[in-house]
């Protein structure tokens, strides 16, 4: 008797149906074919035990499962659940009616319980766009995979359930996610604020500056200037996720695995924080079975790289494309897949190997030669695609003791938001643009218009500093961000000469 269930493959973010058909017949072997990796094979064994601990017979016949297509390699024991019920419905010991229906997946215990996947989201995307009335999966995704309304989510938590399901002797309850509403209620829900700051006000201002134009950062300052508390609060003034934002970071960290039970859709910016011992491919993504990276994981927030002259010099070179190109490309002999990375990158590190290079009070033991040296650690290349570079000094205790309320996140956001739909407006005949970070050469030329003035002070400061041509566009870009935020058509030279003023490491003689 030949019997198909559906399942899915994930590659990248994006998901294939997967049709698996099982025929029994005379004797009393079991082959899995259809390219499975060895978790795939290894099913049998997980299969068999939990039939006969759920309380079913155990087949003795022939049992040929083809999984296709054929050439799309099948990786995990998310397939367990529908080779199971594929397998009782060839045995006659279920009804197969209602299997055509369902996109059926995840792994099974011996004991007949159901345990989570990844991907939930993306397979429920495709399952929709394939006309499947629903989907069945473990309890702990239902949430995930029922933000797409238009399929029926089921989750369920034993095989028995699921059996019980296709016999129509008991039914699963229907799990509904308004995702509208889910995604309001997750809005704004930071722990941090830009209120607790107390003092850098010109960090504030060029933290404003990098979120209205989606720019990327670094900050160099002594230890407990306090680099790390000003990064973490950059979210919270980045402009809320729109819904499509939302449901496309949430289908790369359902990819990865890292959504949380509670939470069907990821509703504020993510900032990632990976520790400076990290791997290249841990970083860009990769491995045998390719995976997001933490600079996907950022995807839509922000990428914050903490004591940058730590990370090995590998790592941070595969970060140049990324940066420039925004996705990332993970290529094998067989096949490739890509993965969205549109980030901010904040980066910060110490002036010099001790960290009181240039510090008001405490003395630099260093010497400028071992100050350059240290500097020399991030490449030319990797600079010139961060747009501003900020000299960040220690608080004083006046400020710090007073209690003068700073300015909140949210009155900073509401400035960041108007400069975004300005740029919005300006750029609303180019797909997937939306700051100003983004713009390519060509689009400088026509909304980064300088008057003689400013063409005099660029001169001046490409020649003072040494500037590169790539350098050169990032003035442009941070200059039109400053004029955006004053609500000026016009670039005019106190934008420039900020926008200048934000190139610390590219200053003459900066290390001594």
């Amino acid at each position: 008797m030949l019997v198909k269930t559906f399942g899915s493959a994930v590659f990248g973010v994006h998901a294939a149906t997967i049709t698996i058909e099982v025929n029994a017949d005379r004797g009393a072997q079991m082959a899995i074919v259809g390219l499975p990796d060895t978790a795939v094979k290894e099913a049998q064994q997980r299969i068999k035990a939990a039939l006969v601990n759920a309380g079913y017979e155990t087949p003795v016949r022939s049992l040929t499962i083809n999984m296709a297509p054929a050439d799309i390699r099948k990786e995990g024991a998310a397939y367990d659940l529908p080779l199971a019920i594929g397998l009782l419905a060839a045995t006659e010991q279920i009804p197969q009616d209602l299997l055509g229906d369902f996109i059926i997946m995840g792994e099974l215990s011996l004991d007949g319980g159901l345990r989570p996947i990844k991907g939930a989201l993306p397979i429920a995307l495709q399952a929709r766009n394939e006309k499947f009335r629903g989907m069945i999966v473990p309890l702990e995704n239902a949430k995930e995979a029922a933000i797409v309304s238009e399929v029926e989510v089921y989750g369920a938590s034993t095989l028995n359930e699921v059996v019980s399901f296709f016999q129509q002797t008991a039914s699963l309850e229907r799990v509904v996610i308004n995702s509208k509403e889910e995604f309001i209620r997750g809005m704004d829900n930071y722990s941090v604020d830009f209120a607790d700051v107390k003092g850098q006000e010109n960090i504030k201002r060029a933290f404003e500056i990098a979120a209205a134009g989606g720019h990327n950062v670094i900050l160099i300052g002594p230890p407990g200037a306090g680099k790390t508390m000003l990064a973490k609060r950059l979210p919270t003034i980045l402009p809320p996720l729109t819904l499509n934002e939302a449901l496309e970071t949430t289908k790369i960290h359902s990819v990865a695995g890292k959504t949380k039970r509670e939470e069907s859709l990821i509703s504020i910016r993510p900032f990632r924080a990976p520790h400076h011992t990290i791997s290249d491919v841990a970083l860009v993504g990769g491995g045998s079975f390719p995976q997001p990276g933490e600079i996907s994981l950022a995807h839509n927030g922000v990428l914050f790289l903490d004591e940058l002259p730590e990370f090995k010099r590998t790592v941070l070179e595969v970060m140049r494309q990324p940066l420039e190109d925004r996705v990332i490309t993970i290529s094998r002999s067989k096949f490739s897949v890509e993965y969205p990375a549109s980030f901010m990158l904040v980066a910060s590190m110490n002036p010099c190997p001790c960290g009181y290079y240039n510090h008001p009070e405490k003395e630099c033991l260093c010497g400028s030669v071992n100050v350059q040296k240290y500097l020399n650690k991030i490449s030319g290349p990797l600079l010139d695609r961060i747009d501003i570079h900020i000299e960040v000094t220690p608080v004083g205790f006046s400020e710090l003791s007073s209690q003068r309320l700073s300015e909140s996140s949210e009155c900073i956001r509401k400035r960041v938001i108007t400069a975004r739909q300005i740029q919005s407006e300006r750029y609303k005949k180019k797909r997937d643009m939306h700051c100003n970070a983004q713009m390519d050469s060509k689009m400088l030329k026509q909304f980064c218009q300088v008057d003689e003035t400013g063409n005099k002070l660029l001169q001046t400061a490409m020649s003072r500093l040494k500037l590169s041509a790539r350098a050169y566009d990032r003035i442009l870009k941070v200059a039109r961000t400053i004029a955006d935020l004053s609500e000026s058509p016009e670039i005019r030279t106190e934008h420039l000469a900020e926008a200048i003023n934000y190139r610390s490491l590219d200053r003459e003689n900066w290390a001594g």
